[in-house]
């Protein structure tokens, strides 16, 4: 029987990872700024968290958000994911510039907020984001949006028309298979994850103690 759950916040994750050969190439065409492109969310496909997006649900959520936060050019995102649909501005680390569609997948581009060699300075989450690719290492890209769900069985729920989207975060802990972000657009593998993945803390501790 199918049983409709009040809003609530929804976080998909999905896998990013960009190769320092990449973050070169990406850097040297956008005049020294890091600007990476993937897959952001998916339509129509269960994902682990079990939830479904039905594409016309998402089409309409993506276009609230390209009005509200695109257009506007607030649509900031975030280093770690908090549990909230407030986007704090003291930990942004990039700027999501556009998104559009390709089939079932929605696709994005991202501009890191890391320190431009001879340019503006980045924000401490920013140039945290990009040691991190630069290292090699796989993180990902999530998304946070309020909404409700549909139960359609014991393991699916399907999200409602209700969805809103307030930010895509990059975080330390995917576990969304099917996507791979990369300023080349290439795809590579989820397992890469699991070998990397204990490393970024480590990282992360380097960084705060230079």
């Amino acid at each position: 029987m199918e049983t409709t759950i009040q809003k609530q916040l929804l976080q998909e994750y999905m896998v990013f990872k960009a190769t320092p050969q990449q973050l070169k190439e990406s850097i040297e065409k956008n005049n020294g700024a890091l600007i990476v492109e993937g897959i952001i969310q998916k339509a129509e496909a269960k994902n682990g968290n079990g939830r479904v997006y039905p594409k016309a649900i998402l089409e309409g959520a993506i276009n609230k958000y390209k009005e509200n936060f695109i257009t506007n050019g607030n649509s900031y995102l975030e280093l770690d994911h908090p549990n909230s649909e407030v986007v704090a501005l003291s930990n942004s680390c990039g700027v999501l510039k556009e998104v559009w569609w390709n089939g079932n997948d929605v696709m994005g581009k991202i501009e890191v907020l890391s320190d431009i060699p001879n340019g503006s300075k980045g924000t401490p989450t920013g140039n945290i984001l990009k040691t991190l690719f630069e290292r090699g290492l796989t993180v990902g890209i999530s998304s946070r949006a309020m909404g409700s769900v549909k139960q359609i069985d014991e393991n699916t729920v399907e999200v409602q028309d209700d969805l809103e989207f307030a930010s895509w975060d990059f975080v330390s802990n995917p576990s969304t298979p099917g996507a791979n972000m990369k300023p080349s657009l290439n795809e590579g593998k989820i397992s890469q994850i699991k070998t990397k993945y204990s490393k970024i803390n480590e990282i992360i501790t380097d960084i705060f103690t230079l």
